[in-house]
């Protein structure tokens, strides 16, 4: 039963996404369709007439280079801020794989025969607590 519907959620999910992507593909084209028209892009802040370093490309290019360089940056940011986070976990699983050792070592030890526990011993008469005074 939990299987089924966990299917059907991947299933649905696929869909939604499907749909999303097909959505945001036309967008994209119908954008691209609508500005095809070249700009041009200066990285000269000094000559504005005759710019040593531009660029001429469709107005679409210019938008989605920009997107995915936006993205690239944005993604870069995370993955490093994110970086204490890698090394906890993986100093965590490492002390999870150690301590599943020692559970399995004494699985195995308490298997293998019991374990002599030595007898109480009376503490010495000067380390015996006396009972309160009223």
């Amino acid at each position: 039963m939990i299987g089924a519907l966990r299917s059907a959620g991947s299933l649905l999910r696929k869909v939604v996404a499907g749909l999303i992507l097909v959505t945001l593909g036309i967008v994209v084209i119908a954008f691209a369709v609508a500005n095809r028209q070249l700009v041009t892009v200066s990285f000269d802040p000094f000559n504005a007439q005759s710019p040593a370093a531009s660029v001429t490309l469709p107005l679409f290019a210019l938008v989605i280079i920009l997107l995915i360089v936006g993205v690239v940056i944005g993604g870069s940011a995370s993955w490093l801020r994110h970086g204490r986070w890698r090394r906890t976990a993986r100093r965590l699983e490492r002390d999870l794989a150690r301590l599943r050792e020692d559970l399995e070592s004494h699985k195995r030890a308490a298997a293998a025969g019991p374990v002599n526990i030595p007898q109480a011993v009376e503490p010495p008469e000067r380390l015996k607590l006396k009972p309160p005074v009223h």
